[in-house]
């Protein structure tokens, strides 16, 4: 199948994690696929694998029609059938190319939960399937699109690469960033945000020294604003409270399996979560979790058997989970252990497979 996937995002989150991954897959299973992508993106080394079938086109805006008729000239010039998009800026455009094109199914992926606008039920009536990432998100979407186009299909990870991590990490991610090797690590990761809860983590952090001087906590993520405003706030939190000789910021770990390999409680303080990439990273890793109560962490933990889950914006919470991981070992490996046998249901091979055959089903 000839496949073009759209993604207009500028910086890389778990959306475009999930789109590279979905690429690659398609690409090893032999699809001829195509992404177009903003020309302004930071990530586009990321999908080096498509070498000359990756095309620049900004789509400025939901009405951006203009960008819809460079849109259907590609896909006439590469003769392609299905075209898939990611960002809901991309849902309109991409339908009235598909409309151009008359013959081209159009798919969405529906990656968060926030509702739609309304316009969408009548603009997206030509969709062959909305792809939600969690039953939450499939019940957000019901409210504007019809039932009968909406298909739950997890996000997936290759499993694999988390399995096994080496002791020898974590003293050389240790030791590369200056940290005791008898420091109990908690980590978490994530695009620095309100919604990712990192203000609610360095809250709990001063709670979790109290009892726990040895602690050292890490936080890992880009902070895509113009000013970075966020991330000079959280540092300058961290330094009011006096803990920063026990804390440390990056924007980025390329290899996550080596902040895995040196973590002994991972924590996910999100407000708001539709799935939870980086949680399933860490579950496959064998990772003591503490979890917000979103939606994306209820769909992949089971409080007290596979993690830990607290209320949202509940720093003291935090902090209690966090100790009680922190104080009892056979209680981290038991959540560890339980928590990576669950991730192995959300393989990234079973993601690529339930999607191909939607893409194969759309045109028989």
């Amino acid at each position: 199948m000839r496949i073009l996937q759209v993604n207009s995002a500028k910086t890389f989150g778990g959306g475009e994690r999930h789109f590279v991954d979905l690429c690659q897959g398609l690409v090893e299973k032999g699809h001829e696929v195509f992404a177009l992508i903003n020309p302004q993106s930071n990530w586009i080394d990321r999908l080096h694998f498509l070498n000359d079938r990756i095309f620049k086109i900004s789509i400025k805006n939901s009405l951006d029609f203009p960008a819809s008729s460079k849109i259907a000239r590609l896909c006439r010039a590469e003769r392609i059938k299905i075209i898939h998009a990611h960002i809901a800026k991309d849902f309109l455009p991409v339908s009235l190319a598909c409309r151009m094109l008359q013959d081209t199914k159009f798919f969405l992926t529906r990656h968060v939960l926030f509702p739609m606008r309304s316009i969408y039920r009548v603009a997206l009536s030509n969709l062959t399937k909305a792809i939600a990432v969690s039953e939450a998100v499939a019940m957000e979407l019901s409210s504007t699109l019809p039932q009968e186009k909406i298909v739950i299909v997890p996000n997936g990870i290759r499993v694999e690469n988390w399995l096994g991590l080496s002791r020898c990490s974590r003293e050389d991610f240790l030791k590369l960033h200056g940290i005791s090797e008898e420091a109990q690590i908690i980590s978490t990761l994530g695009e620095l945000k309100e919604l990712k809860g990192q203000r609610e983590f360095v809250l709990a952090a001063q709670i979790v020294l109290n009892e726990f001087p040895n602690a050292f906590f890490i936080v890992v993520g880009q902070d895509n604003t113009p000013t970075k405003s966020f991330r000079r706030e959280l540092k300058r939190l961290v330094n009011i409270l006096g803990i920063e000789k026990n804390f440390l910021f990056l924007d980025w770990v390329e290899d996550t399996a080596e902040l895995f390999a040196c973590t002994d409680v991972f924590v996910s303080p999100s407000r708001s979560e539709s799935f939870g990439l980086a949680i399933l990273e860490a579950m496959a890793s064998g990772m003591a979790i503490v979890a917000t109560r979103t939606h994306g962490a209820m769909s992949l933990l089971e409080d007290g058997v596979s993690g830990k889950l607290v209320p949202i914006r509940d720093a003291l919470e935090l902090a209690s989970a966090i100790k009680s991981l922190l104080a009892n070992e056979e209680l981290r490996k038991m959540l560890g252990k339980n928590a990576q046998e669950k991730a192995k249901q959300f393989s990234l091979g079973k993601m690529i497979d339930q999607i191909e055959e939607l893409y194969r089903s759309s045109i028989a």
